[in-house]
């Protein structure tokens, strides 16, 4: 199929997130707190720039967030090889009602920035959309508003920085589950407390830290059945729903908070489970796949026909 994409969509000031990046000679000087771009020349910096001497900067990306503008530089250096972490196996079970439940037995507190400011995100709001358009009433309140946002995502980014650091450098192996973020914002009821969550930023925080801090993160496949799944007999409940927050195992006799038996059975999974009961399909990335059972049968040599002719092809003759 042919998917026709239309006209170019160019940025529009104020529309977009304002950025843009720049290659070619580009100098820091730390003492002065001064850094100085190819077509700009030299710009004051706010903070003191911390770089190795022997980082080659590639290139650097100029943005603005409400009336504050930063500088990113990518940087190309040599990582030392770090040592492994002695620290000991820690599994998640991220939720919404906590943020995520260790394995060791201490749950993360679930962070609600954006909703307790819910009334002043309101108010900011409603003044913002009465303003008439092109006015300086109408940019003041689009520039109180930015600057609302921007307070409420450092505050939900230094949550997740916190968090992430304290388990790369405690714990040598992360066991996290694959979380469908997108198909959890889908719910118009729910979208609004997972986005102010954000696991997928923290997922990408903990990747990028664990090797810098000589731990690794393994994620298993997000279908499997880590809630249904009894951790002490492996006893699977079906009947199991969403507002059962108490896990009963009718064989065993089990009583555990869901979410406590599903960092259990996370943890187990690394340890135990993928040796036992699931087949593993390892990749060049840190990340078990294992649904449980075989989803697709192997393709197969197709039986002769009735003409006494065999099949030029190979097809599946099982589509269970």
């Amino acid at each position: 199929t042919i998917r026709y994409v239309g006209l170019p969509r160019f940025k529009k000031k104020g529309k977009c997130k304002d950025s843009f990046r720049l290659t070619g000679v580009i100098h820091l000087v730390p003492k002065v707190k001064q850094i100085q771009l190819p077509r700009l020349g030299k710009l004051r910096l706010k903070e003191r720039p911390n770089l190795l001497s022997s980082a080659r900067i590639l290139s650097v990306t100029v943005s603005r967030t409400a009336n504050r503008w930063y500088v990113a530089l990518t940087v190309k250096e040599e990582q030392p090889d770090r040592k492994p972490n002695g620290g000991p196996l820690v599994a998640l079970d991220k939720g919404l009602s906590v943020f995520a439940t260790l394995s060791s037995g201490n749950p993360i507190a679930r962070p609600k920035f954006l909703l307790q400011q819910a009334r002043k995100q309101r108010r900011l709001s409603k003044a913002h959309s009465r303003k008439l358009k092109g006015s300086n009433n109408k940019r003041k309140s689009t520039l109180r508003l930015g600057r609302f946002y921007r307070r409420i995502t450092n505050q939900r980014h230094n949550f997740l920085h916190q968090t992430s650091t304290y388990l790369a450098k405690n714990h040598s192996v992360i066991v996290t589950e694959d979380l469908h973020v997108k198909g959890l914002m889908q719910n118009k009821k729910l979208s609004k407390y997972w986005a102010d969550l954000s696991h997928g930023t923290f997922q990408r925080f903990l990747a990028y830290k664990a090797p810098l801090y000589g731990s690794k993160v393994i994620v298993i496949d997000r279908w499997f059945p880590s809630s249904k799944l009894c951790s002490n007999c492996l006893y699977y409940r079906r009947d199991l729903t969403l507002a059962d927050r108490i896990f009963h195992c009718p064989l065993c006799g089990l009583v555990l908070d869901r979410d406590q038996n599903a960092a259990f059975n996370v943890a187990n999974y690394y340890t135990i489970y993928q040796f036992l009961l699931f087949p593993v399909a390892e990749s060049s990335a840190e990340t078990l796949n294992a649904c449980g059972e075989v989803a697709r049968p192997a393709f197969q040599q197709a039986r002769v026909d009735e003409s006494g002719r065999t099949a030029p092809r190979t097809v599946c003759n099982n589509f269970s």
